[in-house]
């Protein structure tokens, strides 16, 4: 119910049609940098197959912890498919991945977890002077964006089963 609520809370974004037809953010949003920057194309797909576009350009404010194409590269490849086939299962995963609020690099370190967008905890820690989430380690922090903060993770993370 929560998240409907969220969803149900976003505004309508402002969007162009790409050449092939799928809706890319434009501005400054969480969904317009990941769109225009190469390194998310893979997480660009699976929100877009999800139905997220909308949500990551809306109000927010977001943190979303984006794993790159590299961290799509290390789950196998037929788990991958059959992830972007399975819109349900697909959104959930996306959703472990945000929590809601503008947390930034400060604020998490002196976090032990965070409860995501999807209702999970995610677990929060240093070690070795990095930030790790679960089990993915913090590359990039504090892109900054219009409707919140994304920071870079080196692994997809999966909800708790």
């Amino acid at each position: 119910m929560k998240k409907m609520l969220m969803l149900a809370a976003l505004l309508l974004p402002s969007t162009v049609v790409a050449g092939g037809g799928s809706a890319v953010p434009s501005g400054r949003t969480i969904a317009a940098i990941v769109a225009n920057d190469p390194n998310f194309s893979t997480l660009l797909t699976a929100v877009q197959a999800a139905g997220l576009v909308d949500t990551l350009n809306g109000a927010g404010p977001y943190t979303v912890f984006a794993p790159t194409n590299a961290a799509f590269a290390k789950l196998p490849k037929a788990d991958l498919d059959a992830l972007l086939n399975n819109p349900d299962q697909l959104r959930a995963v996306l959703m472990y991945h945000v929590v809601p609020g503008r947390v930034t690099s400060g604020q998490v370190v002196k976090l032990s977890s965070a409860t995501t967008a999807n209702g999970a905890d995610i677990a929060i820690r240093t070690m070795n002077g990095r930030v790790m989430i679960n089990d993915a380690t913090v590359t990039r922090a504090d892109i900054a964006a219009s409707n919140g903060v994304i920071h870079v993770i080196d692994s997809v993370i999966l909800p708790p089963q």
